[in-house]
């Protein structure tokens, strides 16, 4: 199925009539259906007004949208981004140990079953 098209203008007047229904109270779910979308496109759409910088650029591989500093030297965005590295070391560590066991794990297993195989009488 292939989708429809909107133009920019189209957009624009839909999101500012959304912005007019969710001021009156209305959901996500009754907004998109008001606007003749589904409710992804006018995420989509609410990304892409929202977004800073130009709306046809797809951001880098390793960038994360939506997130940015403010001031790179700040010291707090400093503090931030070392609590975050320090997380993901952690977790990375996590996951590797339970990597191991699962390892570790399946092995015995499978010795347990070819132990099985080769007594097929004894139980």
């Amino acid at each position: 199925m292939v989708g429809k098209r909107h133009a920019s203008g189209e957009i624009s007047a839909k999101l500012a009539q959304a912005t007019e229904l969710a001021a009156k109270g209305k959901t996500q779910r009754e907004i998109s259906k008001a606007l003749g979308v589904s409710i992804m496109t006018y995420h989509r759409w609410k990304k892409l007004i929202n977004s800073p910088g130009d709306s046809t650029r797809h951001g880098d591989p390793g960038e994360t949208p939506g997130i940015q500093l403010a001031n790179p030297n700040d010291a707090s965005a400093t503090e931030t981004i070392q609590r975050l590295e320090l997380e993901n070391s952690q977790l990375r560590r996590l996951v590797t140990d339970m990597l191991l066991d699962k390892l570790k794990l399946e092995s015995e297993l499978r010795a347990r079953q070819e132990a099985q195989l080769r007594r097929p009488g004894k139980r």
